[in-house]
């Protein structure tokens, strides 16, 4: 219930917007400290009001009411965090500073508490003689199991040092994610001279402009956005220049000073190792792995080197060819890593008559955006309506109402599509209110976060075919949250194995390929006219093409995470030094790097959302590459029962089942690695055991 006695915080007032949408425009900074506040304190007081009951345990006065606390602070903290991730500032840097471990201390107060998990313990070794259904006993073992893997039921001393670990590395991830944003903001690099705007596409050239405009500089600017950063290296002709932008790009968290993230990796790391023997694992990967689909780090490293060995031995047949066309011009230069995308640009547009710049025009931002709303329809009988009316944090960010098949309000979509200083780089979903049932139906509200160059004057915002493909991949995780038809929230939407959460979002990039959607959707710019029949072709015969170089990328990225959280213990680790020797260990090629080099490894060290799970892209990729067969054997890529299976267990579902049995329901058997390999173009190899 809201602190009715503090109504002039717009954070604890009651929200009267649209959609009960939170209400940016009167939230100031200075709102936050008090809210946090206010909402901690009714939260360990519903704690402690549950803890302390004189009745005996039972579902509805334990675990459902732990379901209904905590819900002041989980508006304030989406409120916040969200903003901080989006549109931040140094004054909300400061106060995440602030509270990040004040956060971590009442997590750790929680679960941590003897005498609440001495309720739940007796409700979990009574849960076959208390009456309850599927959905509630589900809750309850994941009530029972996070507690213990937070270290409920250790020793005092234990639990005592785990409090206090899970507070330095909650400091440490916001210093780490702080950091990263700090050297990207940092950095510009001007280009004034016609020469330095060598081979640069118009597209580039207008979002360069306009943000040197932004900034107060002449001429253009190249920042570290990846819509900025990624169009420079494939056609900027300008070799030093790529290298100079390359290594800006490669060393973020890496330059010394007060930004270098090394030391923060290093005891990032020793802690998370430490608090894995504290609960009784062999490594923090062993931990961490042991409640997902994989179960242990052997089986996410199985899969990662099945698929390395091809896939290194296909970046090197790729590296000899951008070689022999830079030889055959007369280049006297051996491919580095700032050649590989320019070089292998030149060699899809020879290969297959393929220019990246020539599908761009077709490719505009709000032909994407009704791509992926039309797929959501025509699948899932959903409707989307624009509305000016409702709050926005900024003014970029648009929202739309989104309907089901009856026209009733299934939840509010936010869409945040553009780069900008304020906001760290990549792409997310994430959401201000999640779905439950439990006390009336709750919608929820639902943020996709791109960092797409915005276009300017009178050329429109084009996206690159891995933008659009980027745009269908947050927008599945967008589906996921939105069609979440669940009871109890922690098992809502997105709350599901990391290694099965990236399963709904990649499978749903699938429908962007299909030559129906792209028929329709994708439209020139200045014409209107559909994307040539030609053009598509070459698309889909280039599909393959370079998947040598992006599976490495991401493969190493993979590898290098989980062989830092596989060490028992780790004092003293030189962080640059351990990444070199994983990497000289799989045979890294000397042309190219990690998608994602360790100093600004925001997956795995802002916080340990993907630590030691980033291979969980590609456990979920065997998933999709097969789920999405399940459409084409039904002969219709809309099929409308195999789309209803696909609701029905997986995008509404939530965590109501493991994750195997909710593949098993909709695909009527697990998948093999096969369908992932071929759908990269690499030699099928058999895993032992398979999934």
């Amino acid at each position: 219930m809201l602190d009715t006695h503090t109504p002039s915080n717009p954070l604890l007032a009651p929200w009267d917007a649209p959609f009960g949408a939170p209400p940016f425009a009167a939230i100031e900074v200075e709102h936050f400290a008090p809210a946090f506040e206010a909402a901690l304190a009714m939260n360990r007081a519903e704690i402690a009001a549950i803890r302390d009951a004189t009745e005996e345990p039972i579902f509805e006065n334990t675990i459902a009411a732990l379901e209904r606390a905590g819900r002041v602070l989980d508006r304030v903290s989406g409120v916040f965090f969200n903003l901080t991730g989006a549109d931040t500032n140094d004054a909300l840097k400061a106060v995440e500073r602030e509270l990040s471990p004040v956060l971590s201390r009442h997590a750790s107060a929680i679960y941590l508490d003897d005498a609440l998990f001495r309720r739940i313990d007796r409700l979990h070794a009574e849960a076959d003689a208390i009456g309850l259904d599927a959905e509630q006993r589900r809750v309850l073992e994941r009530y029972h199991r996070v507690f213990r893997r937070q270290g409920a039921g250790l020793p005092d001393e234990a639990r005592a040092r785990l409090a206090e670990i899970g507070e330095r590395l909650a400091v440490l991830g916001t210093r780490f994610g702080q950091n990263v944003l700090a050297d990207e903001q940092d950095y510009t690099l001007v280009l004034e001279s016609e020469e330095d705007l060598a081979g640069l596409p118009d597209y580039w050239l207008a979002a360069a402009k306009q943000s040197a405009q932004d900034r107060g500089l002449p001429g253009h600017v190249l920042t570290l956005s990846r819509s900025s950063i990624e169009p420079f290296l494939q056609y900027s002709t300008r070799r030093h220049l790529r290298e100079q932008a390359f290594r800006a790009w490669t060393r973020r968290g890496e330059r010394g000073g007060d930004t270098d993230n090394r030391e923060i990796v290093a005891e990032t790391v020793k802690l998370r190792a430490e608090r894995a023997r504290l609960l009784g694992f062999p490594s923090f990967a062993h931990f961490r792995l042991d409640d997902t689909m994989a179960k242990t780090p052997e089986a996410a490293q199985e899969l990662l080197r099945a698929v390395w060995s091809p896939a290194r031995a296909l970046a090197e047949r790729e590296a000899a060819d951008l070689q022999a066309l830079a030889d055959r011009e007369g280049v006297a230069i051996r491919i580095a890593p700032w050649d590989w995308r320019h070089y292998a640009e030149r060699v899809r547009k020879e290969r297959f008559d393929l220019d990246a710049a020539a599908v761009k025009p077709y490719l505009g931002l709000e032909g994407m955006i009704a791509a992926a709303f039309d797929c959501a329809s025509r699948l899932f009988g959903l409707g989307f309506n624009e509305r000016a009316d409702v709050p926005r944090y900024h003014p970029d960010v648009r929202a739309w109402e989104v309907t089901d098949r009856d026209g009733a309000t299934i939840g509010l979509f936010y869409g945040d599509y553009f780069a900008r200083s304020s906001k760290r780089s990549g792409a997310w979903m994430s959401g201000f209110r999640g779905q439950r049932r439990l006390d009336g139906d709750v919608r929820p509200i639902v943020v996709n976060v791109m960092n797409f160059a915005q276009g300017s004057g009178e050329m429109p915002t084009l996206l690159s075919f891995d933008d659009a493909r980027t745009l269908f991949h947050e927008f599945g995780h967008a589906l996921h949250g939105l069609l979440s038809n669940v009871t109890y929230p922690s098992l809502a939407g997105t709350s599901v194995s990391r290694d099965f959460v990236e399963f709904p979002s990649q499978l749903f990039e699938h429908w962007l390929e299909q030559r129906p959607v792209l028929s329709r959707f994708a439209r020139h710019h200045r014409t209107g006219e559909p994307i040539p029949d030609s053009l598509i072709d070459r698309i889909l015969a280039s599909r393959k093409f370079n998947q040598g170089f992006t599976t490495v990328e991401y493969v190493s990225s993979a590898l290098v995470d989980l062989d830092f959280h596989l060490l028992p213990s780790a004092d003293n680790i030189d962080v640059s030094d351990f990444e070199r020797r994983s990497l000289e260990a799989i045979g890294m090629p000397e042309t190219m790097t990690m998608r994602h080099r360790t100093p600004h490894f925001a997956h795995v060290f802002a916080g340990d959302g993907y630590a030691s799970s980033y291979y969980s892209y590609m456990w979920s990729e065997v998933l999709d590459a097969d789920g999405f067969g399940a459409f084409e054997e039904a002969g219709d890529i809309f099929d409308t029962e195999t789309a209803r299976r696909l609701e029905d267990y997986v995008y509404s579902a939530g965590d109501l089942r493991d994750p195997e049995d909710a593949y098993r329901a909709f695909r009527g058997r697990l998948p093999s690695p096969d369908a992932l390999l071929r759908q990269r173009g690499l030699a099928p190899v058999r895993t032992q055991g398979g999934m």
